[in-house]
């Protein structure tokens, strides 16, 4: 049901910004208003409370955001909070988000490795994704696992490209036990 709903009014925002020659404008409030609404949990527990009504809680964004947040957000975030919809508005905004980095071309890559790159080292891990994917931009995410011995690993999306010291000596592992030793 949570897909649906972010499907649903992800893409009908998505449309708007296209129709309306707004898709820059309305990508940049979609990630400050995801980042208001993650780090206020005051917020998000107002909004879900049983015992506030539909029309209180809607009275409540517009004293917030009106001036703040275009007519166009705030219409939406009124829609989904009329239609009960209200713990889904994040995830709403993630799928915005994503139609419109996949819109521009923008990827986000996740990069593992097992201690700290350079910047030359991100700048060549960069440079060889621009090189080899249809994107013209990169969000890059850096995180750094130990575990991982030596080498990176990357995905972007469902795709992985694993070049870490750990899965090679985990490929070796099952290559030798699959080898049977001839004693004479």
């Amino acid at each position: 049901m949570a897909k649906l709903v972010s499907k649903t009014y992800g893409d009908a925002l998505f449309e708007l910004a296209l129709e309306s020659g707004q898709v820059d404008e309305l990508f940049e409030e979609a990630k400050k208003l995801l980042d208001i609404i993650n780090i206020n949990e005051d917020l998000a527990k107002m909004m879900n409370h049983p015992k506030i009504v539909i029309e209180e809680k809607q009275k409540i964004v517009e004293d917030i955001f009106k001036g703040r947040a275009s007519r166009e957000m705030i219409g939406l975030l009124l829609m989904i909070i009329a239609k009960g919809h209200y713990n889904e508005f994040g995830s709403v905004l993630s799928y915005f988000i994503t139609q419109v980095k996949e819109y521009k071309k923008i990827g986000t890559a996740y990069i593992s490795s097992a201690m700290e790159l350079s910047l030359a080292q991100k700048d060549s891990i960069r440079r060889k994704l621009l090189d080899t994917t249809d994107y013209v931009q990169f969000d890059l995410i850096y995180d750094i696992d130990p575990s991982l011995i030596g080498g990176i690993v990357i995905r972007i999306g469902d795709r992985v490209v694993d070049g870490s010291v750990k899965s090679r000596l985990a490929r070796l592992t099952s290559e030798l036990s699959k080898v049977k030793l001839q004693m004479p």
